[in-house]
């Protein structure tokens, strides 16, 4: 049987090199770039931060169905589907005439997200051994930034110039064209083991009994929670209660992405001379650095976007470095269940994102009495929260991310 070394020395690894960052950067094509329409949204059809909430509902609930689906008949056809049925509701979505009709189709959008990014991250489990899981990681998650840096501002373009429909019409055309370069390349990565032809009964146990990934994934979960946060809320801050037009406010999430890019090739720097345990013990300092500097610019000068610019910068420099540690450390010890563990822990990625969001959007209102606290106060939380993981939980871990033969 051919094992990971030995695909990874042939024509496909080319392949993959590039498609794992395209396929990853699906969700900031999905939601980046919807981010700068959600008040054009609002004026024509009526709120749409339903749509919002609902399309990563979608994608974390969803996770859990195409985790076992990816495991039991592969990663090829769960993706391929995936990427049609992303094709099929950006195209719905970008014809909807009322609110409730776009929010069915990004929910469809949510579970396309799901088989997406599980059969992406999966595949590098495949591939891949434990050790060299966040390294590879890391590189996809700065392409993931590129796309992430290109989407609020064509988005942005977008809206101005001819509409929010068409946002939706340029998540389709790419998502087409990763469909196609996907049926091309895309050849399937999941090794069966001897005698089985899907994973093993009880795997979800199995996949909660790792000390590892409990504690990973609750890097990534946590992280991803306080950045949501401001995926959710600051178009209402900035927009809203600072006055900054679409296009300019486009450059924030924009900015945020280059940050995250220098973030993860620096994280792969760092964990080649420290290790994933010190190099997320420097990324959760960043965190609560990044979200103090917010707090104290909403305390001290809170009609001031400096503070709030410059402590989102510091966040996600954190940020950059807690994902692929999170994502990859997560699924590390659990080769036979990589799907599996993946669709758990981006799960609980977007089911704190959701529960967090939701709560602190109960604090904005029409006059945005309370400014940016809202935005922020989920990102002090969650530096605080990845400062206990970094310096307590993780040490305590024998065995972080085992390395392993091939």
């Amino acid at each position: 049987m051919t094992g990971p070394t030995d695909i990874r020395k042939g024509r496909f690894d080319v392949g993959f090199g590039l498609l794992l960052p395209l396929l990853l950067a699906a969700q900031p094509v999905a939601t980046d770039s919807y981010l700068p329409a959600l008040p054009a949204i609002a004026n024509e059809l009526g709120s749409a931060s339903t749509s919002l909430t609902l399309f990563v509902l979608a994608f974390g609930f969803a996770q859990l169905l195409c985790g076992p689906l990816a495991d039991r008949f592969g990663r090829r056809p769960v993706l391929l589907a995936g990427l049609g049925c992303y094709v099929v509701a950006a195209l719905g979505g970008a014809f909807a005439g009322s609110v409730a009709v776009l929010a069915g189709w990004r929910t469809l959008q949510g579970f396309s997200m799901a088989a997406i990014l599980v059969c992406a991250r999966a595949a590098v489990r495949d591939l891949y051994p434990a050790h060299e899981g966040p390294h590879v990681m890391a590189r996809g998650l700065t392409g993931l930034g590129v796309v992430g840096l290109l989407a609020p501002l064509l988005g942005a373009w977008l809206v101005q110039g001819a509409g929010w429909r068409w946002v939706m019409g340029s998540m389709a055309l790419y998502a087409l064209v990763l469909f196609a370069l996907c049926w091309r390349s895309f050849g399937e990565t999941r090794r069966p083991l001897a005698g089985d032809v899907s994973a093993p009964r009880g795997s979800a146990r199995a996949v909660f009994a790792s000390r590892s990934f409990r504690a990973w994934a609750s890097v990534a979960a946590t992280t991803y929670g306080g950045l949501f946060c401001f995926l959710l809320l600051s178009p209402m801050v900035y927009i809203g209660y600072l006055g900054w037009s679409p296009a300019m406010y486009g450059w924030i999430p924009a900015g945020g992405s280059l940050v995250y890019i220098f973030s993860t090739t620096m994280c792969r720097r760092l964990l080649r001379k420290y290790g994933p345990v010190h190099t997320v013990q420097l990324g959760a300092t960043l965190s609560i650095a990044g979200a103090t500097i917010q707090a104290l610019g909403c305390w001290l000068a809170p009609h001031s976007a400096v503070p709030l610019l410059v402590g989102h910068a510091v966040y996600c420099l954190g940020h950059g470095i807690h994902q692929p540690c999170g994502q990859a450390g997560a699924v590390g010890d659990l080769p036979h269940l990589a799907g599996r563990a993946v669709s758990w822990s981006g799960f609980g990625m977007m089911m704190v994102a959701f529960s967090v969001g939701q709560i602190a959007a109960q604090f904005v209102d029409t006059g945005y009495s309370n400014g940016a606290w809202p935005m922020v106060v989920p990102m002090l939380l969650a530096g605080c929260v990845l400062l206990a993981i970094a310096f307590l939980w993780l040490p305590r871990l024998q065995h972080p991310i085992r390395k392993e033969s091939t």
